[in-house]
């Protein structure tokens, strides 16, 4: 087997160190207190989860010439922990400037797991979940967990909203902020150019559709003619997805993988309706990432309005406990 050449450098750094710098880096070192603490047991819990359970399966894999069914998980990197981008959490080194907050909710949260039954847990999040969180299965293996259950993202209500007309609205939710003095202490500021992350609209011709299928994926369709959501999650986001050009189709998933293809760079997420309007498809979402476990800003809205870590922690993980 040939193997290519070149080195793996690793940095190497102590758990409270690197959770330290993950919760300045995913979102700004500014954020309420409660939110850095939320957010340093659940990145201290994400890490250390296959640690303490058997690893989940990788990557999905191509079904047929006409359908790919492929999901990301930790084996692109399996000479270490954790990446530093959005892959796994962002990490900006521990040289980093750090808040006098930051260095707080991780000594005050020193040690603590987020648990259920005992068990560390995969302690999944995403920036914004459009209002009702996704659950675990839409984007990864098809498998059921119980604090990666669908909530809605609010005060407790019942929520009777089809996914596509969730989407066509803008419901209340703890994630529908548009209080710019908090954004701009929860985002980063590379973060801060987007603000429509709540509700957003993209549109393409059938020619730009089928460039970005060509690339992406490097399926020749042809000029588009449609675009169907065929199997979707309970907040709206799809898994399936068929696009039909004028020389052949292709059905697409998970979430990632379509976000994947319809963007040059990554649609803010598979929660979307299209329609087509003057010769386009355009194309109305909801929310920014995968939506599965908390949503960084809802969270920080809960934060903002007085909730405890832990009260914001169960919100979002039902049915779990924070341990040592």
């Amino acid at each position: 087997m040939k193997l290519e050449a070149g080195l793996t450098v690793i940095n190497d750094v102590p758990l409270e160190d690197y959770v330290t710098s993950v919760i300045s880096s995913e979102m700004s070192a500014f954020c309420p207190l409660e939110l850095l603490k939320a957010h340093a047991v659940i990145s201290r819990s994400w890490l250390w989860f296959p640690k303490a359970n058997p690893s989940r399966s990788g990557r999905g894999q191509r079904l047929n010439s006409h359908e790919i069914l492929r999901w990301y998980g930790r084996e692109a990197h399996p000479d270490f922990d954790v990446c530093a981008d959005d892959h796994c959490q962002r990490y900006q080194g521990i040289t980093k400037a750090f808040s006098p907050a930051a260095a707080e909710a991780v000594r005050a949260t020193a040690g603590e797991f987020l648990r259920y039954k005992g068990t560390i847990c995969d302690a999944r999040f995403s920036k914004c979940c459009g209002g009702i969180t996704e659950r675990y299965a839409t984007a990864w293996e098809d498998e059921d967990i119980p604090y990666l259950e669908s909530i809605y993202d609010g005060p407790a209500q019942s929520c009777s909203y089809s996914p596509e007309t969730w989407i066509r609205s803008s419901p209340p939710a703890y994630c529908n902020a548009d209080d710019s003095e908090l954004l701009s202490r929860v985002l980063p500021g590379f973060d801060q150019e987007t603000r429509d992350f709540y509700r957003w609209r993209v549109a393409y011709t059938p020619e730009e559709l089928a460039d970005l299928i060509r690339s992406r994926l490097g399926a020749d369709l042809g000029p588009i003619r449609d675009v169907q959501a065929l199997a979707r999650g309970p907040s709206g986001r799809i898994y399936r997805l068929k696009i039909t050009g004028e020389r052949d189709h292709i059905i697409i998933g998970k979430e990632l993988e379509i976000r994947r293809a319809l963007s040059g760079t990554h649609l803010y997420s598979s929660a979307f309706v299209v329609d087509k309007e003057s010769g386009r498809f355009l194309l109305r979402g909801a929310g920014w990432g995968h939506g599965v476990g908390l949503c960084q800003i809802g969270a920080a809205v809960m934060a903002n309005e007085g909730k405890t870590y832990t009260e914001i922690l169960q919100h979002y993980y039902r049915g779990t406990t924070v341990t040592v």
